[in-house]
């Protein structure tokens, strides 16, 4: 058994996590209460594949290995009150009754504090039903209180209690025009130096570039976060699964540490997804996998704003679901390396790590997703997302040579040096992407030197 505990910090986090849980459910054909669907004589996907994310109870149900943590009631106890409520233990569920109020600070130093202890030994409790516990699945926002704080403080007790488990996180990154909060570029900067050490891949989404997807591809006039959830919860899915279903490649979470990080500090790859399409264009689309392939490296498929044209590949990895076949995905790669537009870097000739998994994608019935044959999540860590760094390390400037709202973290036990001390880390991460972008040339001045 290759078991995955989900950890789902903050509003942002609890929210992706109630729509992946949604779709797990569908997808191993497990009802709303926990019980199989009618004619099921055991989950979809063998006995094996549905352990990775359910636990089965005595009484034939099945209980998600997953927990919610958030320090207001409110998102938690929609979950509590909801379709769902009959599907999660009421253990696994942990809220408190005051926010973090989008401060860091709260989060990591005083509210979120309490709670360490409570959460520590719940994931134990989990840990202790797995055989073997493959690793964590993280879901938090790096812009909120609860997400950042509260979620940098979890992701190290982890590190020291389970150090040798891969420790996955989708982090929701302060997109580039909206915001919901002022202090998102302290609390970004912040919980990434904080966390820097402690995870082993770090998916980021940003708001907007989802919600751009949902506007142009699933005609949605005005996405909420349901729909932009739905769209990460299929990413999600895709990456685990070839844990819980046949095909002829699988990927463990191992794995996409092994291929996708060349150093431990470079770990951020960017996450793209094919098809997004609405079920009144479906069928006037091939969906083949040429195409599905060629789509994953356009902008518009991606889930954080930057533009790939500008950086280089250094690891790829693509996870296929559906009836595809592996001569198929051999011709698309070749045909993508042939393109000029893909840079992959010099150190690093082959790059690609292939997944195929039998088991098409399922879209929820609320969804604006047209349900494909075959889907693609793409992986890929590229120097393009140093991007990203930049803008956020841009807004931080602007507001901390003017010392803006840091008396709020000050005032919470948290020492002013540490601001400094994060935005130097960060700034160390732009000029590792900016070296490991250009290694070749430092390799060339070499064999000139030697040669003189």
């Amino acid at each position: 058994m290759r078991e995955v505990i989900s950890i789902n910090v903050g509003q942002a986090g609890c929210q992706i996590g109630n729509s992946c849980w949604e779709l797990y459910t569908k997808e191993h054909g497990i009802q709303k209460d926990g019980f199989l669907q009618e004619g099921l004589s055991k989950p979809k996907g063998g006995e094996e594949g549905f352990g990775t994310f359910f636990h089965e109870t005595g009484n034939g149900k099945y209980v998600p290995r997953a927990l919610y943590v958030d320090l207001e009631p409110n998102v938690i106890d929609e979950v509590r009150t909801g379709e769902y409520k009959d599907l999660f233990h009421p253990e696994q569920l942990i809220s408190g009754t005051e926010d973090a109020a989008n401060n860091y600070a709260k989060g990591y130093y005083t509210t979120g504090r309490e709670f360490t202890d409570e959460v520590s030994d719940r994931i134990r409790k989990l840990a202790d039903q797995c055989d073997g516990l493959q690793g964590f699945l993280f879901t938090h926002s790096l812009g909120g209180g609860t997400g950042s704080g509260l979620g940098s403080l979890i992701l190290e007790s982890l590190s020291e209690e389970f150090g040798k488990k891969s420790k996955l996180e989708f982090a929701v990154y302060p997109a580039p025009q909206v915001s919901s909060s002022v202090v998102e570029p302290y609390n970004t900067v912040l919980s990434t130096h904080s966390t820097l050490e402690h995870a082993d891949v770090t998916f980021m989404v940003d708001n907007e570039a989802i919600y751009d997807m949902c506007k142009k591809n699933l005609d949605i006039p005005r996405p909420d976060f349901k729909n932009l959830n739905n769209l990460i919860a299929q990413v999600v899915s895709s990456v685990t699964a070839s844990l819980r279903f046949d095909g002829s490649l699988n990927v463990d979470l191992n794995e996409f540490q092994t291929n996708l990080v060349p150093y431990p500090r470079i770990h951020f790859p960017l996450v793209s997804y094919s098809p997004i399409i609405s079920k009144s264009r479906a069928h006037h689309e091939s969906n083949s996998v040429m195409e599905m392939t060629n789509a994953c490296f356009e902008p518009g498929n991606q889930m954080v704003k930057c533009d790939p044209r500008l950086g280089k590949y250094m690891s790829t990895c693509l996870l296929y679901r559906g009836d595809v076949t592996n001569r198929e995905v051999q011709t698309a790669v070749t045909n993508v390396k042939a393109r000029s537009t893909v840079q992959l870097v010099d150190w690093c000739p082959t790059g690609f790590k292939i997944g195929i998994c039998y088991q098409p994608p399922t879209a929820t019935p609320d969804s604006q997703l047209a349900d494909v044959k075959r889907a693609l999540c793409m992986l890929s860590n590229t120097t393009a997302i140093a991007e990203a760094w930049k803008r956020i390390d841009k807004k931080f400037d602007l507001m901390y040579s003017k010392r803006a709202f840091v008396h709020w973290y000050v005032g919470e036990g948290m020492e002013e040096g540490e601001f400094a001390e994060a935005r130097e880390d960060l700034a160390a991460l732009e000029r590792d992407y900016i070296e490991v972008g250009s290694d070749a040339y430092g390799a060339e001045d070499e064999m000139v030197d030697d040669a003189m």
